[in-house]
């Protein structure tokens, strides 16, 4: 069982640890599909001493055919997250504008690099302001950290893993895009509408609102009630890898440590014309 207490942080209880002798690091990982980008989110305000890193070129590899936010090289990971101060063994959070997708991809890349001290700020910037905490425009210049990038540590799926899980009689490949993206109805990004065959959907906001996680029974609940039985495996995919990546952390607050995240996501699958695309209702998923 993961507690929620090594995943998420309140604004209030962050407050009092960066007024500690030897406050977590911070990453502001603000990011938009489209629109400004998170850097001048950061730069017209941001938590006390934070660092920013940018989802797109620092987290995660060049979009290409491994889909558009496919893993980054763990060298290129290992300089960017000490550039931004990142210690061995040291607490990090991280926190986004609010809904919690990049924050949550970002927890996820840092657990998978290896360190496992990462929480989320429950609630992003919003919160924080909100909350009627300071805020600082002066970009922070942290000393430059020390942490070991070590891929692996936490569990990813191929193409052709996701596509044995969705067609296994045990395990669940889960699908967290928009009721008419999985269907097939539409599709605003990608180039084929449509969905791995065998996977079930459960779109994000059935799961989390605004950023904001139920209570673990209820997270518990949805995921069962999407199929996802508690002895076999679980994947997730999205778009491109960061919604999904939100969703593996809603699993590990329901428990599931195991979840494993493919990363290349709906982006990556169909890349390669050759893979089947599945179009309507799988049966036994619940319509939107």
């Amino acid at each position: 069982m993961s507690g929620t207490e090594n995943l998420l942080v309140e604004v209030d209880q962050l407050a009092a640890e960066m007024h500690g002798d030897d406050p977590p690091t911070l990453l502001d990982v603000r990011w938009r599909l489209t629109g400004p980008p998170g850097r001048d989110d950061y730069a017209t305000g941001h938590l006390p001493g934070a660092v920013f890193v940018d989802l797109d070129t620092e987290l995660c590899g060049p979009p290409g055919v491994a889909g558009r936010h496919p893993l980054p090289e763990p060298a290129a990971l290992q300089a960017a997250l000490r550039a931004a101060g990142v210690r061995a063994g040291h607490p990090v959070v991280v926190y986004d504008g609010g809904d919690g997708m990049s924050a949550a991809r970002a927890w996820w890349t840092l657990r998978w690099a290896g360190h496992r001290s990462v929480r989320l700020l429950h609630g992003g910037h919003p919160a924080w302001v909100a909350a009627g905490l300071p805020t600082s425009t002066e970009a922070a210049t942290p000393r430059p950290g020390d942490v070991e990038v070590r891929p692996g540590a936490l569990p990813v799926l191929v193409a052709a893993e996701a596509a044995q899980l969705a067609a296994a009689e045990a395990g669940t490949l889960v699908d967290v895009r928009a009721a008419p993206r999985y269907r097939g109805e539409s599709e605003p990004v990608d180039p084929v509408a449509g969905h791995v065959p065998g996977a079930v959907n459960l779109p994000a906001p059935e799961y989390v609102t605004e950023g904001r996680f139920p209570a673990v029974d209820v997270l518990r609940e949805r995921f069962v009630a999407a199929g996802v039985v508690a002895a076999e495996p679980v994947g997730v995919y999205c778009g491109s890898g960061v919604t999904a990546a939100q969703a593996v952390f809603a699993l590990h607050l329901a428990g599931r440590p195991d979840a494993a995240l493919y990363v290349g996501s709906w982006s990556n699958w169909v890349a390669d014309p050759s893979r089947p695309v599945a179009v309507g209702q799988e049966p036994g998923t619940n319509p939107a």
